[in-house]
């Protein structure tokens, strides 16, 4: 089934900021079912760069497996990286800046992107990944049909 739109949750968290930290990701279909769950370990990093890395890796994972989509749907909890992925706050840290020049250049094989800011609940899934992934201190992706 190749889907015309897919929301996508992401969220990233540092212990300690900076700290072990680590950058997730839930894919899903418009009507709710879970298509893709990730989860990288980031090893020592600050939140903003993880919830940048969170970003990124549903953007690698949309490229690799994704293509065909036409529109995504991006939802974090935080309020500054969203601002900032929609142009509307100024990137002045040189590292995130980096992160947001890859993040748009894998953007630009999609027709329509939207970032919108969601409350920490409503982020939930995603953030159950972020723990679980720095708790392990491994990466993972899981496929689910």
């Amino acid at each position: 089934m190749r889907e015309s739109e897919l929301l996508i949750f992401c969220d990233g968290g540092a212990r300690g900021n900076p700290g072990p930290g680590a950058a997730a990701c839930v894919i899903k279909e418009p009507a709710g079912k879970t298509r893709f769950l990730c989860g990288k370990y980031l090893r020592e990093t600050t939140n903003n760069q993880a919830e940048y890395q969170a970003a990124k890796l549903a953007w690698e994972i949309l490229k690799a497996k994704y293509q065909g989509v036409k529109r995504v749907k991006f939802f974090l909890d935080s309020k500054l990286v969203v601002n900032q992925l929609n142009g509307l706050y100024k990137v002045k840290d040189p590292n995130l800046r980096e992160l947001l020049f890859q993040i748009r250049q894998l953007e630009s094989c999609f027709e329509e992107v939207y970032y919108q800011h969601i409350a920490r609940e409503e982020n939930a899934e995603a953030d159950t990944l972020v723990n679980k992934t720095i708790n392990l201190r491994h990466s993972f992706q899981q496929e689910l049909t």
